[in-house]
Formats: C-alpha cells, sequence, structure tokens
C-alpha cells in the first residue's frame, strides 16, 4: 500500500480510477434483475462517479437462493478451519495490495479524507480479517461435567446465511467486523451497503473471489435500504440481519424478524457520547485534544462521537480556549489533498440535517464557533467545526439527538456526580468518556457510566481484540474479539448416553 507521503497525484489517479457497479450473486458481477440504476454521487464536488445497480426483492431472492445452496452443500463450512484460515489470510493479503484503490473509492464516495482511509480504514480493514482467520483453528468446543454415564458435548455451528447491513461511515471497517467472523464461522453472507457508499463492498466481492471463497458464499447486494434492506430484513430464508447504522432503521430490523421468520437480529447503532471532563485533571491540554478530535474526527460521522462535552466549571474555560485553539486549524478541505484534516459530509441530504440542527442550536444555546456551510470545492458538502456552548441536557435537542456532524454540545456541571448523571441521561448507551487523575473516581466512573465502552483518560482507543457495542438503544450484541462469535453462531448441546 502506498505511503501518504509519497508524490502520488491522488487527483490524476482518481480521474483514471474504473469503477465496478453491479451486484456479486453466486460467484459473479450481475445487473439488478429489473435493471435498474442509482447514481453514485461524489460528496466532494457533486459529480457522478458511476450508476450504481438498484437491488429489489428478485435480487435478494437470487441472493438468498445462491447462498442456500453454499450452505446445504457446506463448500465453505466444510473446510477444514486451516483451510478457511488459508483463504481468509489471502483474502486479507488481497485487500492490503489492493489498499489505494480501496481507500481511494471510500473517499471519493463518501468523502473522507485519504490521508485517514489510507492510514485508518485499510488497515483496520485487513487487521480485522487477518485476526479472525488466525482464531478459527484457536476457538476448541466443550466437553460438560456430567456423570460417568453420559458424554455431552457443546459444539458452536455457524448460523447459515448472515445479511450484513453496513453504514456509510466507515465503509469498509463497518463490514469487516461482521464479514470476518461471519466467515470465519462458516456462515454463507449476503453484504448489503449503505446507497450512498456501495463502491468498496462491490470490489471487496472480487477480491473475495480471487482470495478462494467458494461461489454463493459472498455475495453483494446494493441498493436502497427501502427496497433491498426491507427484502433482506423480511426474507423468510436468512438466517440472521446483522446492521450499523441509526436507531431508528435498527428498530425496522427487530420489527422486520418478528414479521418473518424471527431471524436472529444483531445492532449496532446511534450514540450521543458524554465525554467528561472533571476538575481533577491534570492534563488538560490531552483532554481538551483528545475532545477536540473526538468530535471532529471523519467529520463527526461517527457513532461514537464525543459529541456531548460534559465539563466541570473550574477547568471549562482552560478547556475550550484550548479546543477552540485546535478546532481553528481543522479546515474542511478537498479530501483528495493529503494535507485534508476535515473532509466532505456523505451528500447534500445529511448535510442539509446536520445545518438544521446547527440552525436549531443557534436557538438553543451560545455558538463559540463554526456554524456554517463552507465551500472549499463548488459543489461539495462541507461544514465547518462548530461549537455550541452553555447546553441543557434536558431540553435542548442538540444535546438529546444524534447529529452525526462536526458539531459539539458543551455542558457544564459542578461535581462528578452531577457529570456521570447527564451522562446516563440518553437514550442512547454506546460510549462515555472521562478524565481525572484520581484512579478512585475514574473505576467508580466507568461502573457507573452505562454504556458498552468507556474510554478513560483516553478518547476513541480501538483495537480488534475487545468487543465493541452498547447499552439502551445503541444496539443488542457485540462486534469484535472472540465475543463476535456468539452473534454469527448456534450453540448445540449433544447428550450421549453411555453403557
Amino acid at each position: 500500500m502506498t505511503d501518504i507521503t509519497n508524490s502520488t497525484n491522488w487527483f490524476e489517479r482518481a480521474a483514471n480510477l474504473q469503477f465496478t457497479s453491479q451486484a456479486f450473486i453466486d460467484g459473479n458481477y450481475v445487473d439488478a434483475a429489473s435493471g435498474k440504476m442509482f447514481d453514485c454521487i461524489s460528496p466532494i464536488d457533486g459529480r457522478t462517479l458511476t450508476s450504481i445497480a438498484a437491488c429489489g426483492e428478485e435480487d435478494v431472492n437470487r441472493a438468498v437462493k445462491a447462498a442456500r445452496a453454499a450452505v446445504n452443500d457446506e463448500r465453505w463450512s466444510g473446510l477444514a478451519p486451516t483451510e478457511r484460515k488459508k483463504i481468509l489470510l489471502h483474502f486479507a493479503d488481497l485487500i492490503e495490495a489492493n489498499g489505494d484503490d480501496l481507500a481511494l473509492l471510500e473517499t471519493l464516495d463518501m468523502g473522507k479524507p485519504i490521508s485517514d482511509a489510507l492510514a485508518i480504514d485499510v488497515p483496520a480493514t485487513v487487521r480485522s480479517f487477518r485476526w479472525y482467520a488466525e482464531a478459527i483453528d484457536k476457538i476448541y468446543d466443550e466437553v460438560a461435567p456430567t456423570a460417568p454415564n453420559f458424554h455431552a458435548t457443546i459444539t458452536r455451528e455457524p448460523i447459515g446465511i448472515c445479511a450484513i447491513v453496513v453504514p456509510w461511515n466507515f465503509p469498509m471497517i463497518m463490514a469487516a467486523w461482521k464479514l470476518a467472523p461471519a466467515l470465519a464461522a462458516g456462515n454463507s453472507i449476503i453484504l448489503k451497503p449503505a446507497e450512498q457508499s456501495s463502491l468498496t463492498a462491490i470490489r471487496l466481492a472480487a477480491l473475495a473471489a480471487e482470495a478462494g471463497i467458494p461461489d454463493g458464499v459472498f455475495n453483494v447486494i446494493p441498493g436502497m435500504g427501502v427496497e433491498a434492506g426491507k427484502a433482506i430484513g423480511l426474507h423468510m430464508d436468512i438466517d440472521g440481519v446483522f446492521f450499523t447504522g441509526s436507531t431508528q432503521v435498527g428498530k425496522f430490523f427487530q420489527q422486520y424478524s418478528g414479521q418473518s421468520n424471527l431471524k436472529h437480529v444483531g445492532l449496532e447503532c446511534g450514540g450521543k457520547t458524554g465525554h467528561i471532563i472533571l476538575d481533577s485533571c491534570q492534563r488538560l491540554d490531552d483532554a481538551a485534544t483528545a475532545a477536540t478530535f473526538g468530535i471532529f474526527f471523519n467529520q463527526g460521522e461517527m457513532c461514537t462521537a464525543g459529541s456531548r462535552l460534559i465539563i466541570h466549571e473550574k477547568v471549562k474555560d482552560q478547556v475550550l480556549d484550548k479546543m477552540q485553539s485546535i478546532a481553528s486549524t481543522i479546515t474542511p478541505g478537498n479530501p483528495l489533498d493529503t494535507h485534508t484534516s476535515m473532509g466532505a459530509m456523505v451528500d447534500h441530504e445529511h448535510t442539509e440535517n446536520v445545518m438544521r440542527y446547527i440552525n436549531v442550536g443557534k436557538e438553543e444555546a451560545n455558538l463559540l464557533i463554526g456554524g456554517n456551510q463552507v465551500s472549499p470545492v463548488e459543489g461539495g458538502c462541507y461544514i465547518e467545526p462548530t461549537i455550541f456552548d452553555k447546553v441543557d441536557n434536558s431540553t435542548h435537542r442538540i444535546a438529546r439527538e444524534e447529529i452525526f456532524g462536526p458539531v459539539l454540545s458543551v455542558i457544564t456541571v459542578k461535581s462528578a456526580e452531577e457529570a456521570i448523571r447527564v451522562a446516563n441521561d440518553s437514550i442512547y448507551g454506546l460510549a462515555a468518556g472521562i478524565w481525572s487523575d484520581d484512579i478512585n473516581v475514574l473505576h467508580k466512573s466507568a461502573r457507573a457510566l452505562k454504556a458498552g465502552v468507556v474510554y478513560a483518560n483516553c478518547y476513541d482507543c480501538d483495537d480488534i481484540t475487545t468487543p465493541f457495542g452498547g447499552y439502551k438503544q445503541s444496539g443488542i450484541g457485540r462486534d469484535k474479539s472472540l465475543h463476535a462469535f456468539d452473534k454469527y453462531t448456534e450453540l448445540k448441546s449433544t447428550w450421549l448416553k453411555l453403557y
């Protein structure tokens, strides 16, 4: 993969990049059965990159038929674990070898800086596949401690067909977190990318086939959520749907499961992270830096974005001064420029939605910096880093609702106890952050915070070895770590009586 410090001309490379735009079913690229297409528009400058197959119910049926055939004849699950491991490691190698093009597709499709796509998205995707590949032949089944005249085993088996529905903010990483353990467990998969960011998913299909993943095991169905996504959710022969995205859509998949075959549902949904900085924190510059990048990284389009800064009144001014100084250096720019630290919002519709929240914030609270849509590239989707002070966590919409953009709400508190109460006062519980030099406060707070991930004296730390997911309306189940296998496998108890 290319070192981003070299002289690669990403503008020139983007101009010459070829796009694959079809669905991938049973080992072949195919058009949607209806022949319909939808435009893939880059948020960088508003130009149409290509037209993509707009799949619907008939295409989902075709993919399910292919995936079920692969499940039934065990062409993937029946391979020796070492063979599946070898193929997935080859897949990871191919992703790494094609990392430049994959990063460029990600940047053109959803607007993140090319430097981030190269340094973060591609390596994290490769790491996920390698880690789960290595886990395949290291997970043992169990023998239960029964009476001597019985032999009872507990075995894991693949659930069958896993539909994986991923968001547009980290298209490859979110897909890898689900694809890797699902495939490692021996399942067949149907990947449904977000309509805003389908290009890398479509490209991954060819690399999966090249790696040796059998036909029918890896299928990609691009299309609109209300058509392809709903057809997946209601399908009677899909064994599980595993989704990352908004809480509203996550609830739809739960409903679809109940209306169909009671398929497994795994959800990683929205967040409204409370990022706490207490007066017992001495490293305020570190905390301010982490809080700044915790909300403005990836244009604020992160489910774990630290969108609520809950700060003790004694250190508030010092922290906000530092944050505003850092934020003033974060200027939205062309994502193809390696010096750009903040790229484009994913599309015009989302840009307009974030701007509506900013306008609400201007009425509710005190705007410190930003608050404007800008145009570093004509036709693109860009918003300045925005900070609101004097936010009321109980009543202000910018504190209660997920904005999914570069918008920070600052909430002032007088004690650690009040900070915890404010952080937990949300329908979400994906992540939380806290800064203090008092180890007792950190431990007690970590226990008290109702969140699936707690960052103490750090923020947005990440590794495939630890589980990721949320409490409350932030989701059900966990991605990453060995715990992810719980979603993609069934546990079977087998009793044998000995005579």
